[in-house]
């Protein structure tokens, strides 16, 4: 399944601005444009993944993709935080 062009601008840009957000609210600031992109692409799938699971209806249009992604960029960031802190005590 291929994307056409303006599909992928969409998912850049819903990414850049979740992974952004998401980077703000968690205090840790923003990873770079291409950090941000990633953290936000990767928090769609999981915030994708996870709101069917927990009974609640994915919000349509822009806004509720950024919403979506926010959210699993938000749960991303906990994991990775967590991660490396439990890395650093081992």
């Amino acid at each position: 399944m291929a994307l056409d062009p303006q599909s992928l601008l969409i998912w850049i840009v819903v990414g850049l601005i979740a992974g952004w957000l998401a980077g703000l609210v968690m205090k840790g600031g923003g990873f770079g444009i291409v950090g941000d992109i990633v953290i936000g692409i990767i928090g769609a799938f999981i915030g994708g993944l996870l709101f069917p699971r927990i009974g609640l209806d994915i919000p349509a249009g822009f806004v509720g993709s950024i919403v979506v992604a926010f959210v699993g960029a938000i749960i991303l960031l906990l994991v990775l935080r967590l991660a490396g802190r439990s890395r650093g005590r081992a």
